[in-house]
């Protein structure tokens, strides 16, 4: 269904915050929006997970996992790769698209992001041009009506036989086609997207584009504020790339409420219902995926933990300061440190190590330890760290925690 797509109304007056948060209130609403502070919420699962996420970001590097996996392994504990796999990927309760990243979204958010659809309809193109649009993606829904759920690799190919990054025709049809809405992303087989039509992939209840792009965007402000607990209209923004001022026309409607938080400098707003009890719980001691959404906003990370992280894989080994995939250590609700981990064999190796304070040794090993066994590793190796003394402590608490 063709819906008009009228200009946004940007509110120039936005209320003022009455509600005042501390930096560590503010911290501790974040952590339990996010999973990591109270009792994980097994029942619900990985899908859980996911729905109380809005959006997990994929990612092709693999260390001790995807960093799909790593998500709900951080909130729930040692759940089974395979388990991760069958619940985001089976009975329709998942699809593929361009939210912060390329990300897996539970599918239930399908009719929000009909305002990008619309828009990559009317831009025409995303990076490549189709040489003939029309029979190019012609063939491609033909073959997919009448073979059912296809690879651009079953499809015909997904590189033309020149440079790695330059696509098939078939390829940058069936994306143009994603782009738009007229095939889903199903799941991954063997990393490779595997394309249906949205007819058989998502539920008939979904499967319109009914909603203006207005309502798309406060639905998906709102849903990004519940996720956060509390953040600034920056934050609320990158959750789901949307641009300030699609976020300014419908902040007001959002059911956001604002606050001031110490330190931040910057107007926030709060999910009522994250200010509405005090946070309390178990703290989770894990490793995070660099990809993680709690701290995937490296400038939110700053300003939230104190914590500056950068993502190293694409910078040159030399120059690298804390490794390929440095994955944050999350224990007491603060950012404790940060591994870069590695397998060899049943061994896990902590290629190189840091800790924020000594004092984190202990939590350092329990996190080691538990990846450890649920990568199916025996042994844990510290190879480098920051220190000396850094490397002896986590090495005796290692010891001291052996399983």
């Amino acid at each position: 269904m063709s819906v008009a797509r009228p200009r946004l109304r940007i509110m120039t007056s936005l209320p003022q915050p009455t509600l005042s948060l501390s930096a560590d209130e503010a911290r501790r609403i974040a952590l339990r929006a996010q999973g990591f502070l109270g009792a994980p919420d097994r029942r619900g699962g990985v899908r859980g997970v996911l729905r109380h996420l809005g959006a997990v970001q994929l990612d092709t590097i693999s260390v001790l996992a995807r960093s799909h996996e790593l998500i709900p392994y951080a909130r729930l504990g040692a759940v089974g790769r395979d388990t991760v796999e069958k619940a985001y990927w089976s009975d329709r309760h998942a699809f593929e698209y361009w939210s912060h990243a390329a990300c897996i979204l539970p599918i239930e958010e399908w009719p929000h992001f009909a305002f990008r659809r619309r828009a990559n309809q009317e831009r025409g193109h995303r990076w490549h041009i189709l040489e003939d649009k029309q029979q190019s993606t012609r063939a491609v829904l033909d073959r997919l009506r009448a073979d059912g759920p296809l690879t651009s690799t079953e499809l015909g190919g997904a590189k033309n036989g020149g440079e790695w990054f330059e696509w098939s025709e078939t390829k940058i049809a069936v994306e143009w086609l994603l782009d738009t809405g007229e095939v889903v992303c199903s799941q991954r087989r063997g990393w490779k997207r595997v394309y249906d039509l949205p007819e058989r992939a998502v539920p008939d209840a979904l499967l319109h584009d009914d909603l203006d792009d207005r309502e798309c965007l406060r639905r998906l402000v709102a849903l990004a504020g519940q996720s956060l607990g509390v953040g600034t209209r920056a934050d609320i923004a990158d959750y789901h790339r949307l641009k300030g001022d699609q976020v300014d026309a419908v902040l007001a409607d959002s059911g956001l409420v604002p606050v001031a938080v110490e330190g931040w400098g910057k107007q926030a707003w709060a999910d009522p219902a994250a200010l509405a009890a005090t946070p309390r719980g178990r703290h989770r001691t894990t490793l995070l995926s660099p990809f993680d959404s709690l701290v995937w906003d490296r400038r939110r990370t700053e300003r939230i933990f104190g914590f500056t992280h950068r993502l190293e894989a694409y910078v040159p080994k030399p120059k690298r300061l804390h490794g390929y995939f440095a994955m944050p250590l999350l224990a007491g609700g603060r950012l404790a440190g940060r591994v870069d981990p590695g397998r060899e064999g049943r061994t896990l190796v902590a290629r190189q190590l840091s800790l924020e304070t000594s004092g984190a040794a202990p939590a350092m090993a329990e996190a080691l330890w538990e990846a450890a066994r649920w990568v199916g590793c025996e042994e844990v190796r510290v190879e480098r760290a920051q220190s000396p003394q850094e490397a002896a402590a986590v090495r005796a608490e290692l010891t001291a925690r052996r399983p």
